[in-house]
């Protein structure tokens, strides 16, 4: 009898440790899983800098169908000290996903992003590595960049995009109109570089002088094609114009 209440015993003892090491096992996986697919930084651009503090407009992607969703912004105060700025909702991409918006204004450059669904915390912080608030492209295929001020001139209007190579064999090109998209033309970009992250930046000059069009005629796009793919940069549906430079 003693030998088979110890056999008992210690068969249950297993039996319930093979029972919990599967369940945190299962856990486990499922946690890590949507930290590194629930959410991720879309896009982001510096659109205003002065005495060296800069302000951030960072675009965050989330992919569940999480009831109650919080995204932050996680960044580097001072010190130790490591501060939340809110993201709020923005638009729902034609895939299901939603994009959130935070405005950042502040000294440092390193953040990364927190995402709270049904009460759980997943992060996006870059690998380990974090956001240094340089990055104009997070997981996006396509995004404009944001440059100086450009007063208008005849030697036309600069347009830059940051894009994922997805292929050697691409096509990029502005799409933009002068009379609000009564009419529109198409320009090719040209590749310029490639970036530290594998990221390309393209380019073109369009041949026009914002000076002599009416305040609001001036709008454009980019468009990626690849892989039999087409991916657009516009604003997220409200396109670009020559106000999208960073302010000083």
């Amino acid at each position: 009898m003693i030998t088979k209440n110890v056999t008992t015993k210690l068969v249950s003892i297993i039996l319930a440790l093979v029972m919990l090491s599967g369940i945190v096992f299962v856990a486990g996986t499922v946690t890590a899983s949507a930290a590194s697919a629930g959410v991720s930084l879309y896009s982001s651009n510096v659109c205003s800098s002065e005495y060296g503090a800069r302000t951030y407009e960072i675009f965050i992607q989330t992919r569940d169908n999480a009831r109650n969703q919080k995204v932050y912004v996680h960044y580097f105060h001072s010190g130790d000290n490591w501060l939340d700025a809110r993201a709020y909702y923005y638009v729902t991409l034609s895939d299901g996903t939603k994009i959130w918006k935070a405005t950042l204004s502040t000294h440092c450059t390193r953040y990364a992003i927190k995402y709270i669904a049904d009460g759980v915390t997943y992060w996006d912080n870059n690998n380990g590595k974090n956001y240094n608030g340089s990055e104009t492209i997070g997981c996006a295929p396509i995004a404009a960049k944001r440059l100086e001020y450009q007063a208008p001139s005849s030697n036309g209007y600069r347009i830059e995009a940051v894009l994922q190579n997805y292929a050697y064999h691409k096509n990029v090109f502005v799409r933009y109109t002068t009379d609000g998209w009564l009419t529109f033309r198409e320009q090719p970009m040209s590749y310029s570089e490639t970036n530290s992250d594998g990221t390309e930046t393209w380019a073109a000059t369009l041949g026009i002088n914002t000076g002599n069009i009416p305040q609001g005629d001036f709008k454009y796009a980019i468009c990626y094609r690849v892989n039999g793919n087409e991916y657009w940069a516009n604003n997220f549906g409200t396109d670009y114009n020559a106000s999208y430079y960073i302010y000083r």
